[in-house]
């Protein structure tokens, strides 16, 4: 009982990976390709076990976060100025996708204006950082743990009333793509699936959780690494199957529909396929992926500048001010969907900066000792690193000579 009760950090980080860019990149590849790109969600969501659990135990061991060791570590005020504009830009990117998607389910939902939606996300996303602020991580995971159920349920309803081909789900998880266009989704799916912010929070998450304010009463590093496990199996299990039930609600009912790779095309088809009841939960869904994830992202965003800067600002200032780009998008009237998607291939190139240290340093016996990783363990992450950079080097080859 007294392990359960040190689960849940996992839980916050997870969110990241259900985003509303993850919506959108899993709807979007469903509804085109059908069971083609099945594979992908599955390899994303292996990599993003380790990862996470590299990250989690990086906080744990040492008790900084992944920004704090880097910002320790790099000595070049200049190098270390660049490397937070790039995980900087990163962050503010994975806001923008969430914002966006928070506007849409709420124009869905009450037709409200997407620009007002957008606020209206942003205020809510300040409330649940003051839980935060006021009231410590326990309650700030609690709400995110709610939101986290609501998106479940949401996402994986209509998997009950029109369930996907057996044949078409195992024909999909043979790794292969048929165009550059699924090429893209791809590298979108990943981007979405494994988000740099994640990783950077997930270590901070961990500090902040089991750090100095436990005092006598924190457990041993082996004990907790044991529940981490635990937590991050957990929370991958749940992320995982939600995207994968993204994919296939798609490929099974919305496969030639017109408009569906859109979400409100996409929450149309599900309403006239599906009835209105599936409809209104995928829409409430997306409404709470939004909210929980904008938060965990804000969290990221203000640990990124604390640990490379040294500069501390205020989550909800930094709530205030990461909000500009999302309305700025949705006040011009660019098209939410589109954005998503392309956030999520920013996000992919994003990855090999934050996974490669990560890799490194939990590699290290002067950073880790006897909990750093097993030669197994870093090759692993080598492996996903190097997979990842040529996925994106191929995408950028893509999209240039496209």
């Amino acid at each position: 009982m007294r392990r359960l009760w040190l689960l849940g950090p996992a839980m916050v980080a997870g969110v990241a990976y259900l985003d509303p860019g993850n919506v959108a990149s899993n709807m979007t590849a469903g509804a085109r390709y059908g069971y083609l790109l099945v594979w992908v969600v599955l390899a994303g969501n292996a990599m993003a076990w380790l990862i996470q659990y590299l990250s989690a135990k990086l906080g744990v061991v040492t008790g900084q976060s992944l920004p704090e060791l880097l910002g320790a570590r790099i000595r070049s005020r200049w190098a270390r100025r660049a490397y937070w504009l790039q995980a900087e830009l990163v962050a503010m990117t994975t806001d923008i996708a969430e914002v966006l998607g928070g506007a849409v389910a709420l124009n869905l939902l009450f037709g409200i204006p997407l620009i007002y939606g957008g606020l209206i996300t942003g205020a809510v996303s300040i409330a649940l950082l003051a839980v935060h602020s006021r009231r410590g991580p326990r309650h700030f995971e609690f709400v995110i743990i709610g939101l986290m159920a609501t998106i479940v349920i949401g996402f994986i309803a209509g998997l009950f009333v029109a369930p996907p081909d057996p044949a078409g789900v195992l024909g999909g998880m043979l790794p292969r793509f048929a165009d550059s266009g699924s090429v893209l989704l791809a590298a979108s799916i990943l981007g979405a699936t494994i988000m740099p912010h994640a990783i950077y929070a997930h270590s901070a998450l961990t500090r902040d959780r089991f750090g100095s304010a436990m005092g006598s009463r924190r457990p041993s590093i082996r004990t907790l690494l044991t529940a981490t496990r635990w937590d991050v199996t957990i929370a991958m299990v749940i992320a995982g199957s939600v995207n994968l039930a993204m994919l296939l609600l798609a490929a099974a009912n919305l496969a030639g529909a017109d408009g569906t790779d859109s979400l409100e095309g996409a929450y149309t088809a599900i309403t006239a396929n599906l009835g209105v009841l599936i409809g209104t939960l995928f829409a409430v869904g997306l409404l709470a992926s939004g909210l929980a994830s904008t938060s965990v992202g804000a969290y990221a965003g203000a640990e990124i500048m604390h640990g490379l800067l040294t500069i501390r600002v205020p989550l909800l200032a930094r709530r205030l001010v990461t909000l500009i780009p999302a309305l700025v998008i949705l006040g011009i009237g660019f098209d939410p969907t589109l954005a998503l998607v392309l956030s999520q291939v920013v996000l992919s190139f994003g990855i090999p900066f934050a996974l490669i240290p990560l890799v490194a340093l939990t590699a290290q016996r002067r950073t880790l000792g006897a909990h750093a990783n097993r030669r197994a363990t870093t090759v692993l992450g080598i492996l996903f690193s190097v997979l990842i950079i040529v996925l994106n080097a191929v995408l950028l080859w893509l999209i240039l000579t496209g």
